[in-house]
């Protein structure tokens, strides 16, 4: 054997049998676990008010007048006077939840620290968070303690120079071949590469992948529910007057001569030249 050639290494079965099988599945039941933890935890949506859902319905009542103004099956005095009825509520405040706006009175929207379904959203997120977070500081301290410096297989495929810190993190071994694995580098292609056999079983939507804990803030929860805090309808809806009035300079009825496009399709008419 020359001295370039890396030494053979020989495991023992019992390393195979009590690290490798127990860490992957110990990772596998924890997965599972802390995706029927973290749907225990989630409350059930709650039901909105009814001037709630009014002022939402009216924004999206309004939009879809827009969206086919272009071709409308609104017959034109019907929509302009459905598009000046929704025009003037707009401006009135006749749909807002809370009334139509005082002088003096500030946005609701302003600070969504006063909003307890802003505040709800928040803390569920931050509970989650210490669901996927808990588990994962309590295995790696697990390998850590017990099973640090082992290494535990070897990979059945080349792999270049560069990947030996990932593979071989906790061992000091320059001469080892790239291919072995040590446990705690193990414990992160489990970490990374577990996520699909979740999906398999748990489904697309599940709250086992262990990769959002490792790009994820702790407090990101907290910015995705001030992201989704309560909007503004009364700037919404002056923003909905004005594109109102755009889209009635593009309406068209769809029903314009459609008896001649009728009796032009089916041959009664000569079709037109131009």
């Amino acid at each position: 054997m020359s001295a370039d050639t890396p030494a053979s290494l020989y495991l023992d079965p019992q390393i195979r049998d009590w690290v490798l099988f127990p860490i992957t599945l110990v990772m596998i039941l924890v997965g599972v676990l802390r995706h029927y933890v973290v749907v225990l935890l989630q409350s059930p949506p709650k039901k909105l008010s009814r001037a709630t859902i009014r002022e939402q319905r009216a924004l999206l009542r309004s939009q879809i007048l827009r969206a086919t103004s272009s071709k409308s099956p609104i017959p034109p005095a019907h929509y302009k006077a459905l598009s000046r009825h929704l025009s003037d509520a707009f401006k009135a405040g006749e749909y807002l939840k809370d009334g139509p706006p005082n002088g003096d009175a500030t946005s609701s929207a302003a600070n969504a620290l006063t909003d307890p379904a802003t505040m709800d959203g928040m803390m569920a997120g931050m509970k989650t968070q210490m669901v996927m977070m808990i588990p994962q500081m309590i295995i790696m301290g697990w390998i850590n303690f017990f099973f640090q410096g082992f290494v535990l297989i070897k990979l059945p495929f080349p792999l270049t120079f560069g990947f030996k810190s990932m593979l071989q993190r906790s061992i000091e071994a320059p001469d080892m071949d790239v291919r072995w694995v040590s446990s705690l580098s193990w414990y992160f292609l489990n970490l990374f590469g577990l996520n699909g056999l979740y999906r398999l079983f748990l489904g697309g939507d599940n709250s086992a992948d262990s990769s959002r804990d490792m790009t994820m803030s702790p407090f990101a929860s907290t910015g995705t529910a001030q992201s989704g805090q309560p909007q503004d309808f009364a700037k919404l809806f002056k923003a909905e007057r004005d594109n109102l009035e755009l889209s009635e300079g593009q309406y068209a009825w769809a029903g314009e001569e459609l008896d001649v496009k009728v009796l032009r399709k089916y041959g009664r008419l000569l079709p037109r030249l131009d």
